[in-house]
């Protein structure tokens, strides 16, 4: 059975409802709902939509992650219809830091929503507690002083815009930059978001709302400035955590 078949059964019965009841719900056919559930076909763009939205869970997460292993308490709810991957822990219970490497950070824009980019990212604990969904980003250029390449920024997620502080700097992935780290203003609730260097010599500019994909919050940052560039690497960061006492694990997700 395909990972799509096997989760609509799934939160089908999360529900106790019947196929009746979710064919009512989508507006198609008893029969409909077990063909899929019986991976006789896959459900089309527009009942995946609709899928979504009854059980607030992410298109992404529907076709490739096995929802029945993952505790639905540990998600994270962005608006009313999407739920994210899963918050990592470590086996006492504490949140923990995905670490976006280098060579990882090129495909973020394409990876983030895809479980198996996500899986892959090593994992840390950091020497004081988080909590929520944190990710460590490497910086790139000299925009934000004193941070520069070599520097990793931890940021918390931050689930709705509405949040923001004006002032604070945040990680953002948007449709056209991918990854950049800004100190950000929102003027009147406007639908454009100001993003502003430390560094006066880069000029503000501003960017849709709608074309920020993600959001998070500074938390701290991992300084490797000082080493060359070829130095800067995954190793490079653990051994720095390392020094620092910071717990390195790896996680069965």
């Amino acid at each position: 059975m395909s990972k799509i078949g096997k989760n609509i059964r799934y939160l089908r019965g999360t529900k106790k409802w019947s196929q009746e009841r979710l064919a009512d719900e989508l507006k198609v056919t008893r029969a409909r709902i077990g063909s899929y559930e019986e991976d006789r076909c896959d459900p089309p763009v527009d009942v995946l939509i609709k899928l979504s939205n009854v059980f607030h869970v992410a298109i992404d997460s529907l076709i490739k992650c096995d929802l029945n292993t993952i505790d639905p308490s540990s998600m994270l709810k962005v608006s009313h219809n999407r739920i994210l991957f899963p918050i990592v822990t470590d086996t006492e219970n504490n949140d923990m830091v995905e670490v976006v490497t280098v060579k990882a950070s090129a495909g973020y824009l394409e990876g983030y929503s895809d479980p198996e980019y996500i899986s892959k990212l090593p994992v840390m604990n950091l020497p004081f507690r988080v909590v929520g969904k944190n990710r460590a980003f490497p910086i790139k250029g000299d925009s934000m002083p004193p941070l520069r390449p070599g520097a990793w920024v931890i940021g918390k997620f931050v689930e709705n815009v509405n949040d923001l502080v004006n002032g604070k700097t945040y990680v953002l992935v948007t449709k056209e930059e991918g990854v950049v780290y800004k100190r950000v203003f929102r003027k009147n609730n406007s639908s454009t978001l100001e993003l502003h260097s430390d560094n006066k010599e880069y000029k503000p500019y501003s960017v849709k709302i709608s074309d920020v994909i993600e959001l998070w919050e500074f938390v701290c940052a991992l300084n490797l400035s000082d080493r060359k560039e070829e130095e800067i690497n995954l190793e490079s960061v653990m051994s720095l955590l390392r020094s620092m006492q910071v717990q390195i694990e790896k996680v069965v997700r």
